[in-house]
């Protein structure tokens, strides 16, 4: 029981804030929110407060106006003032007149006194520096809380790599926040003399790191090239679509494999490519790619370039959305804007609104009016599963031919050969030999007839 109690009792806490501009609803301000408290939460911290200004924009030197500033510190025991310096200008004034304060799941003020802000944005090293002298207590943006999930998510080799240079892109210009004394000279084993400073030596250790991390990844990047160009020869189905969307789930069961399922953000880094199970002919691969997610950092987003690389590689994409997320449309355009980047607009799709089980009947009948294209699942529902795999058998299968032959006994080999060229719809034996029924490609079905030329 104390272990319990120990163990709750560094559960650090913290307390979210946004502005919302013009351009954004309520309900888009709200959902973001609710999206970054998803992932704060999945970093292991607990949510005690949600503050939101409505503003024209950010104020440049403080994100919020003088007033919430000081709204702000009152969840972490700040005083919400910058020594010798005051936010307030007169379009502050303006916003101040108009903004709605939102707090949310608000206890006991004396209780909170909150370890860590989080703003659903992105920070500059100055407005860093100013909001953590107001509330007294460490301050990161979005991008810092998706980037520490990326590290602490990273498995393989690849992921970890390009996490590492994701953060230290992120942290060179943050770092005369970090050092202190960051003008005096430095000197030692890598620096360019008495003339650079201890800020531009960390720069340039830097630069040289995330250059000498590039290095490694072209050699991983050159593996994989030559994997995707051996698997390119087969029939490949790629899951994509928002982080925590069930794409793992449907992995599993499209495959039987043992991919990691667990209802967190991001809680797959790195692709999976598995074959469709049971065996199918044609032989077709199936990869589970990195969720997206809104605001994804523009650096993150070229760090997986490789691992997008296999829906590039892919026959056809399986656009995969929970329909339980009130968001799920937003969502969904955020998937077909990354994929638009990485050129991917040209490969065939299939829409898979999962999780339909968490829908009223009402709810679904409207889905379906809306979306009468869309694959309608549950991916723990084995019926489910087995029609989207005919789905797809059957996307593949376009273009196969039906023929009958007859192997003599003595090819026994030619008969296993065939076994993994065409689908087998039939076989009987006779005095002959094996007859059979069999689905494949004009090409294939040319190879097997060539070969049994030869034979007589």
């Amino acid at each position: 029981m104390n272990d319990q109690n120990s163990k709750s009792s560094k559960i650090k806490k913290a307390v979210l804030f946004s502005i919302q501009t013009k351009d954004v609803s309520d309900s888009e301000n709200e959902s973001s929110l609710q999206e970054l408290s998803r992932l704060v939460k999945t970093m292991g911290l607990e949510v005690v407060g949600t503050i939101s200004q409505k503003r024209t924009g950010p104020q440049a030197n403080t994100i919020l106006g003088e007033g919430k500033l000081k709204e702000l510190a009152r969840f972490t025991g700040g005083t919400g003032v910058i020594e010798g310096y005051s936010s307030k200008t007169s379009s502050d004034d303006e916003d101040e007149e108009s903004e709605e304060y939102m707090i949310e799941e608000v206890e006991d003020e004396k209780e909170i006194q909150a370890e860590i802000v989080i703003y659903d944005g992105e920070i500059s090293p100055r407005q860093l520096k100013n909001l953590e002298q107001a509330t007294g207590v460490e301050v990161l943006d979005r991008t810092a809380v998706i980037l520490e999930i990326f590290s602490r998510h990273a498995k393989s080799p690849e992921s970890i790599i390009q996490v590492e240079i994701a953060k230290l892109v992120y942290l060179a210009p943050r770092l005369r926040l970090a050092r202190v004394g960051a003008d005096r000279q430095g000197g030692g084993i890598g620096s360019k003399g008495a003339g650079e400073t201890a800020h531009e030596l960390d720069k340039r250790r830097i630069r040289d790191r995330v250059t000498q991390l590039k290095a490694k990844l072209v050699t991983i990047h050159a593996e994989h090239g030559r994997r995707r160009s051996r698997r390119n020869k087969k029939f490949q189905v790629a899951l994509v679509g928002y982080t925590n969307a069930g794409k793992s789930s449907l992995m599993r069961a499209l495959t039987g494999s043992e991919v990691l399922v667990a209802d967190k953000l991001f809680a797959t880094l790195d692709t999976r490519v598995r074959a469709l199970h049971p065996t199918s002919f044609p032989n077709i691969l199936v990869s589970d790619t990195v969720g997206f997610i809104k605001k994804l950092p523009h650096d993150l987003v070229a760090s997986f370039q490789s691992t997008l690389d296999e829906a590039l590689a892919a026959s056809i994409l399986l656009f995969t959305v929970d329909v339980s997320d009130p968001a799920f449309r937003s969502q969904l355009e955020v998937t077909q804007k990354v994929l638009g980047e990485i050129g991917a607009d040209e490969i065939p799709r299939k829409l898979v609104l999962n999780k339909i089980d968490a829908l009223t009947d009402e709810q679904l009948k409207e889905l379906r009016d809306e979306y009468p294209e869309a694959i309608f699942i549950s991916a723990h529902n084995p019926k489910d599963v087995a029609d989207l795999r005919l789905l797809l058998l059957d996307f593949f299968g376009k273009g196969m031919v039906e023929s009958t032959l007859t192997i003599p006994f003595s090819e026994g080999k030619l008969l296993g050969q065939l076994r993994s060229k065409a689908n087998i719809l039939s076989e009987t034996h006779d005095e002959d030999g094996t007859t059979v029924k069999i689905k494949t490609f004009p090409a294939a079905l040319e190879w097997i007839k060539e070969s049994l030329s030869r034979i007589k």
